[in-house]
Protein backbone atom coordinates (compact mmCIF):
# COMPACT_ATOMS: atom_id res chain seq x y z
CA UNK A 1 0.00 0.00 0.00
CA UNK A 2 1.37 3.41 -0.97
CA UNK A 3 1.81 6.05 1.71
CA UNK A 4 -0.61 8.36 -0.12
CA UNK A 5 -3.34 5.71 0.00
CA UNK A 6 -2.62 4.95 3.66
CA UNK A 7 -2.85 8.67 4.48
CA UNK A 8 -6.16 8.96 2.61
CA UNK A 9 -7.65 6.00 4.50
CA UNK A 10 -6.46 7.46 7.80
CA UNK A 11 -7.98 10.81 6.87
CA UNK A 12 -11.35 9.27 6.00
CA UNK A 13 -11.51 7.15 9.18
CA UNK A 14 -10.55 9.98 11.56
CA UNK A 15 -12.78 12.39 9.64
CA UNK A 16 -15.82 10.15 10.00
CA UNK A 17 -15.21 9.78 13.74
CA UNK A 18 -14.67 13.55 14.06
CA UNK A 19 -17.98 14.22 12.27
CA UNK A 20 -19.87 11.66 14.37
CA UNK A 21 -18.46 13.15 17.55
CA UNK A 22 -19.52 16.66 16.52
CA UNK A 23 -23.00 15.65 15.33
CA UNK A 24 -24.08 12.86 17.67
CA UNK A 25 -21.63 11.07 20.00
CA UNK A 26 -20.90 14.11 22.16
CA UNK A 27 -24.59 14.73 22.78
CA UNK A 28 -25.31 11.11 23.65
CA UNK A 29 -22.77 11.05 26.52
CA UNK A 30 -23.37 12.41 29.96
CA UNK A 31 -21.62 15.64 30.86
CA UNK A 32 -19.10 13.85 33.09
CA UNK A 33 -18.34 10.95 30.75
CA UNK A 34 -14.95 10.90 29.05
CA UNK A 35 -14.45 10.42 25.35
CA UNK A 36 -13.56 6.86 24.36
CA UNK A 37 -9.88 6.61 23.46
CA UNK A 38 -10.57 6.00 19.76
CA UNK A 39 -12.75 9.13 19.62
CA UNK A 40 -10.20 11.22 21.51
CA UNK A 41 -7.34 10.19 19.20
CA UNK A 42 -9.41 10.65 16.04
CA UNK A 43 -10.64 14.10 17.04
CA UNK A 44 -7.09 15.16 18.00
CA UNK A 45 -5.32 13.85 14.91
CA UNK A 46 -7.89 14.59 12.20
CA UNK A 47 -6.92 18.29 11.72
CA UNK A 48 -3.22 17.37 11.63
CA UNK A 49 -3.77 14.57 9.13
CA UNK A 50 -5.95 16.85 6.99
CA UNK A 51 -3.25 19.55 6.83
CA UNK A 52 -0.52 17.01 6.01
CA UNK A 53 -2.71 15.39 3.35
CA UNK A 54 -3.50 18.69 1.64
CA UNK A 55 0.10 19.93 1.75
CA UNK A 56 1.53 16.63 0.51
CA UNK A 57 -1.11 16.15 -2.20
CA UNK A 58 -1.28 19.63 -3.71
CA UNK A 59 1.70 21.75 -2.59
CA UNK A 60 4.98 20.04 -1.66
CA UNK A 61 6.09 16.50 -0.89
CA UNK A 62 9.39 15.41 0.71
CA UNK A 63 11.58 12.74 -0.85
CA UNK A 64 14.91 11.16 0.01
CA UNK A 65 17.49 10.47 -2.71
CA UNK A 66 18.28 6.73 -2.60
CA UNK A 67 20.87 6.36 -5.39
CA UNK A 68 23.77 8.11 -7.10
CA UNK A 69 22.12 8.48 -10.53
CA UNK A 70 21.74 12.27 -10.10
CA UNK A 71 25.23 12.96 -8.72
CA UNK A 72 26.67 15.61 -8.59
CA UNK A 73 23.39 17.57 -8.54
CA UNK A 74 21.79 15.38 -5.88
CA UNK A 75 23.68 13.09 -3.51
CA UNK A 76 22.62 9.91 -1.76
CA UNK A 77 20.94 10.97 1.48
CA UNK A 78 19.69 14.34 0.27
CA UNK A 79 16.18 15.13 1.49
CA UNK A 80 14.44 17.23 -1.14
CA UNK A 81 11.14 19.02 -1.62
CA UNK A 82 9.03 18.46 -4.73
CA UNK A 83 6.58 21.06 -6.05
CA UNK A 84 3.32 19.20 -6.68
CA UNK A 85 1.45 21.90 -8.63
CA UNK A 86 4.07 23.15 -11.13
CA UNK A 87 2.85 20.66 -13.74
CA UNK A 88 -0.83 20.87 -12.84
CA UNK A 89 -3.19 19.85 -10.04
CA UNK A 90 -3.63 16.09 -9.75
CA UNK A 91 -6.04 14.02 -7.70
CA UNK A 92 -4.36 12.27 -4.76
CA UNK A 93 -3.72 8.52 -5.13
CA UNK A 94 -5.28 8.37 -8.63
CA UNK A 95 -2.71 10.95 -9.83
CA UNK A 96 -5.17 12.13 -12.49
CA UNK A 97 -4.61 15.70 -13.68
CA UNK A 98 -7.66 17.90 -13.15
CA UNK A 99 -6.13 21.34 -13.80
CA UNK A 100 -3.39 22.24 -16.28
CA UNK A 101 -0.89 24.75 -14.85
CA UNK A 102 2.27 23.96 -16.78
CA UNK A 103 4.37 21.27 -18.42
CA UNK A 104 7.88 19.91 -17.81
CA UNK A 105 10.66 21.80 -19.56
CA UNK A 106 14.05 20.59 -20.70
CA UNK A 107 16.43 20.75 -17.77
CA UNK A 108 13.79 20.26 -15.05
CA UNK A 109 14.62 17.72 -12.35
CA UNK A 110 11.42 15.70 -12.16
CA UNK A 111 10.02 13.07 -9.81
CA UNK A 112 7.76 10.47 -11.41
CA UNK A 113 6.34 6.99 -10.95
CA UNK A 114 8.71 4.44 -12.46
CA UNK A 115 6.97 3.21 -15.64
CA UNK A 116 7.86 -0.44 -15.02
CA UNK A 117 6.69 -0.33 -11.38
CA UNK A 118 4.51 2.70 -10.51
CA UNK A 119 4.85 1.94 -6.79
CA UNK A 120 8.42 3.29 -7.03
CA UNK A 121 9.35 6.96 -7.34
CA UNK A 122 12.24 7.92 -9.63
CA UNK A 123 14.00 11.25 -10.08
CA UNK A 124 15.78 12.27 -13.31
CA UNK A 125 16.39 15.32 -15.47
CA UNK A 126 14.02 16.00 -18.38
CA UNK A 127 15.97 16.18 -21.64
CA UNK A 128 13.28 15.38 -24.21
CA UNK A 129 9.77 16.77 -24.69
CA UNK A 130 6.92 15.26 -26.75
CA UNK A 131 7.94 15.22 -30.41
CA UNK A 132 11.68 15.74 -29.76
CA UNK A 133 14.27 13.65 -31.54
CA UNK A 134 16.78 12.60 -28.87
CA UNK A 135 20.13 11.16 -29.83
CA UNK A 136 22.86 10.03 -27.45
CA UNK A 137 25.93 9.32 -29.56
CA UNK A 138 29.35 8.57 -28.09
CA UNK A 139 28.18 10.11 -24.80
CA UNK A 140 27.08 13.35 -26.39
CA UNK A 141 23.46 14.48 -26.28
CA UNK A 142 21.70 15.82 -29.38
CA UNK A 143 18.19 17.31 -29.39
CA UNK A 144 16.46 17.69 -32.75
CA UNK A 145 19.79 17.39 -34.56
CA UNK A 146 21.65 19.99 -32.46
CA UNK A 147 24.32 18.97 -29.98
CA UNK A 148 23.65 20.18 -26.44
CA UNK A 149 26.50 22.51 -25.35
CA UNK A 150 28.92 21.09 -22.77
CA UNK A 151 32.20 22.33 -21.35
CA UNK A 152 34.58 20.38 -19.17
CA UNK A 153 35.45 21.56 -15.65
CA UNK A 154 37.42 20.02 -12.77
CA UNK A 155 37.03 16.29 -12.23
CA UNK A 156 34.58 15.11 -9.58
CA UNK A 157 35.72 12.89 -6.70
CA UNK A 158 33.07 10.45 -5.49
CA UNK A 159 33.41 10.01 -1.73
CA UNK A 160 31.42 6.78 -1.88
CA UNK A 161 33.38 5.11 -4.67
CA UNK A 162 36.67 6.98 -4.09
CA UNK A 163 37.23 7.58 -7.78
CA UNK A 164 37.34 10.53 -10.13
CA UNK A 165 34.87 11.15 -12.96
CA UNK A 166 34.99 13.66 -15.78
CA UNK A 167 32.72 16.58 -14.90
CA UNK A 168 31.02 18.83 -17.44
CA UNK A 169 28.63 21.76 -17.46
CA UNK A 170 25.73 20.99 -19.79
CA UNK A 171 23.28 23.69 -20.92
CA UNK A 172 19.59 22.87 -21.30
CA UNK A 173 16.95 25.55 -21.77
CA UNK A 174 19.58 28.22 -21.17
CA UNK A 175 20.52 26.87 -17.72
CA UNK A 176 23.74 25.04 -16.85
CA UNK A 177 23.90 21.92 -14.72
CA UNK A 178 26.69 19.47 -13.95
CA UNK A 179 26.94 15.99 -15.43
CA UNK A 180 29.47 13.19 -14.93
CA UNK A 181 31.01 10.93 -17.57
CA UNK A 182 33.37 8.00 -17.12
CA UNK A 183 35.64 7.76 -20.13
CA UNK A 184 36.24 4.02 -19.72
CA UNK A 185 32.51 3.18 -19.64
CA UNK A 186 31.07 1.94 -22.95
CA UNK A 187 28.87 4.21 -25.08
CA UNK A 188 26.58 1.28 -25.91
CA UNK A 189 23.20 1.31 -24.14
CA UNK A 190 20.93 -1.73 -24.00
CA UNK A 191 17.19 -1.60 -23.17
CA UNK A 192 16.17 -3.71 -20.19
CA UNK A 193 13.19 -5.16 -22.11
CA UNK A 194 10.58 -4.11 -24.62
CA UNK A 195 8.83 -0.97 -23.37
CA UNK A 196 5.84 1.04 -24.65
CA UNK A 197 6.74 2.90 -27.88
CA UNK A 198 10.02 1.00 -28.12
CA UNK A 199 9.63 1.22 -31.88
CA UNK A 200 10.44 4.95 -31.57
CA UNK A 201 14.03 4.07 -30.63
CA UNK A 202 17.01 2.73 -32.54
CA UNK A 203 20.02 1.32 -30.67
CA UNK A 204 23.57 0.86 -31.95
CA UNK A 205 27.09 0.47 -30.58
CA UNK A 206 27.49 4.25 -30.29
CA UNK A 207 24.27 4.92 -28.38
CA UNK A 208 20.67 5.43 -29.42
CA UNK A 209 18.19 7.70 -31.15
CA UNK A 210 14.56 8.09 -30.00
CA UNK A 211 11.57 10.16 -31.02
CA UNK A 212 9.55 11.08 -27.93
CA UNK A 213 5.87 10.14 -28.42
CA UNK A 214 3.01 12.54 -27.57
CA UNK A 215 2.24 12.78 -23.86
CA UNK A 216 5.67 11.38 -22.88
CA UNK A 217 9.09 12.65 -21.80
CA UNK A 218 12.69 11.45 -22.11
CA UNK A 219 14.58 11.62 -18.80
CA UNK A 220 18.24 11.00 -17.96
CA UNK A 221 20.36 10.98 -14.83
CA UNK A 222 23.16 13.52 -14.44
CA UNK A 223 25.54 10.68 -13.55
CA UNK A 224 25.27 9.51 -17.15
CA UNK A 225 27.23 6.25 -16.95
CA UNK A 226 25.62 5.20 -13.65
CA UNK A 227 21.95 5.84 -14.31
CA UNK A 228 19.09 3.59 -15.35
CA UNK A 229 16.83 6.00 -17.22
CA UNK A 230 14.86 6.50 -20.43
CA UNK A 231 17.77 5.05 -22.40
CA UNK A 232 17.11 1.74 -20.66
CA UNK A 233 13.40 1.53 -19.75
CA UNK A 234 11.78 4.03 -22.10
CA UNK A 235 9.65 7.15 -21.89
CA UNK A 236 7.92 8.74 -18.89
CA UNK A 237 4.13 9.07 -19.44
CA UNK A 238 2.56 12.35 -18.36
CA UNK A 239 0.21 10.49 -15.99
CA UNK A 240 3.25 9.21 -14.04
CA UNK A 241 4.54 12.67 -13.17
CA UNK A 242 4.67 13.58 -9.47
CA UNK A 243 6.27 17.02 -9.54
CA UNK A 244 9.37 19.17 -9.92
CA UNK A 245 12.24 18.91 -7.43
CA UNK A 246 13.45 22.32 -6.29
CA UNK A 247 15.05 22.36 -2.82
CA UNK A 248 17.39 20.36 -0.56
CA UNK A 249 16.26 20.75 3.03
CA UNK A 250 18.50 18.21 4.77
CA UNK A 251 21.45 15.88 4.39
CA UNK A 252 22.58 14.36 7.66
CA UNK A 253 26.02 13.61 6.26
CA UNK A 254 26.57 17.09 4.75
CA UNK A 255 24.63 19.75 6.61
CA UNK A 256 26.02 22.45 4.34
CA UNK A 257 23.92 21.19 1.42
CA UNK A 258 20.78 22.90 2.79
CA UNK A 259 19.23 24.95 0.01
CA UNK A 260 22.02 24.11 -2.46
CA UNK A 261 19.65 22.93 -5.20
CA UNK A 262 16.83 24.78 -6.93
Amino acid sequence: MSFALFLLILLVVTGVVWALEAAWLRRSRSALAKQPWWVEYSVSFFPVILIVFLLRSFLVEPFKIPSSSMVPTLLVGDFILVNKFTYGIRLPVANKKVMELGSPRRGDVMVFRYPEDPSLDYIKRVVGLPGDRIEYRNKRLFINGTQVPVRQIDDYLSKERMQFSRRYLETLNGVEHEILLEEDAPAFVAPSRAFPHAGNCNYNMNGLACTVPPGHYFAMGDNRDNSSDSRVWGFVPDENIVGKAFFIWLNLNELGRFGSFK
